[in-house]
């Protein structure tokens, strides 16, 4: 039979929920301006060049302002008003581009809050370790190791990352997973059994055995990865970025072509028609949001 005080009553589980301070909220005050200056900032050829799409948008954008400035660059213009037309030709494709650079500055923002969040869950708590002979001795968090047993009690924030053998208690995830809802966490299951640092037991007790080393925890390896600075891409993704790479350049060559084929039949077409042209042809988009929907998959 389960003992009384296993079980809380809503309106204990609401008071004690009502008073939780512990989980933090990803602070995401100054996100946008931070990300339009480094939409910017991403101009550079070294940044563009990771991703062969957005290189190639850039390097049209180049030629047409140059095409703007001086409309005889690559010949005699054909255009009634080539500055004006030239000149609206490279206003798309630099939005184009700070468009892209905005949303994965975007992605790299969140991400980076995000850490911050975790981070803040990660604090030097204090714990009840147990020792053989059935003492309790309080230390830091930080002093665990991989097979210590601990004791939490309600209101305790659990200390590392650990599997339940004793006791049967509600315990907030939602520092973790975002559920308001409590979590009854009891021995005997992979599921119910399992702990995670930084949570906390709203109710009765537990006794833990810890199961990672400092450092080495689930908030230690989601910081790790949601800021990164060196990602790993995602199988699926290098699958999609050497597709966009081919097919970018199967248009890059019927482009090509176009220009020599067009003076044959005495119809001249201008350079930044062209580039308007490969730019419309070539996967712009899903290039241009690639790094960031990767970003935002590694981050969920």
């Amino acid at each position: 039979m389960k003992p009384q005080n296993s079980i809380v009553s809503r309106s204990s589980i609401g008071q004690l929920r009502s008073q939780r301070k512990h989980t933090p909220k990803v602070n995401t005050q100054g996100l946008y301006p931070r990300a339009v200056k480094q939409a910017f900032l991403k101009l550079d050829p070294h940044v563009q060049l990771r991703n062969p799409v957005m290189f190639l948008v850039w390097i049209g954008t180049i030629i047409t302002a140059l095409v703007t400035i001086n409309p005889n660059l690559f010949g005699q213009a054909t255009d009634k008003n080539p500055v004006l037309f030239n000149g609206l030709i490279t206003l798309i494709l630099l939005f184009t581009l700070l468009f892209a650079n905005f949303a994965e500055a975007v992605a790299e923002g969140r991400g980076k809050a995000q850490a911050d969040s975790l981070r803040a869950t990660k604090s030097d708590a204090i714990a009840r370790k147990l020792s053989p002979d059935g003492t309790v001795q309080e230390m830091s968090s930080t002093a665990l190791r991989k097979g210590d047993l601990v004791k939490v009690i309600a209101g305790d924030v659990i200390p590392a990352d650990g599997e339940v053998t004793q006791g049967e208690a509600s315990v907030d995830e939602s520092a973790i997973t975002g559920e308001s809802a409590p979590v009854l966490k009891q021995p005997g299951t992979d599921i119910a059994s399992s702990v995670t640092g930084g949570t906390r037991i709203l109710s009765d007790e537990l006794v833990i055995r810890v199961t990672a080393d400092p450092g080495k925890g689930f908030i230690d390896r989601m910081i790790a990865l949601v800021e990164g600075s060196e990602r790993r891409k995602t199988p699926n993704e290098i699958a999609l970025t050497v597709l966009l790479a081919v097919l970018t350049q199967v248009f890059l060559i019927v482009i090509a072509t176009m220009l020599p084929i067009a003076q044959y039949v005495k119809s001249p077409v201008s350079i930044a028609v062209l580039i308007a042209l490969l730019v419309a042809l070539i996967p712009t988009t899903i290039g241009g949001l690639l790094s960031a929907i990767g970003m935002g998959a590694s981050q969920s």
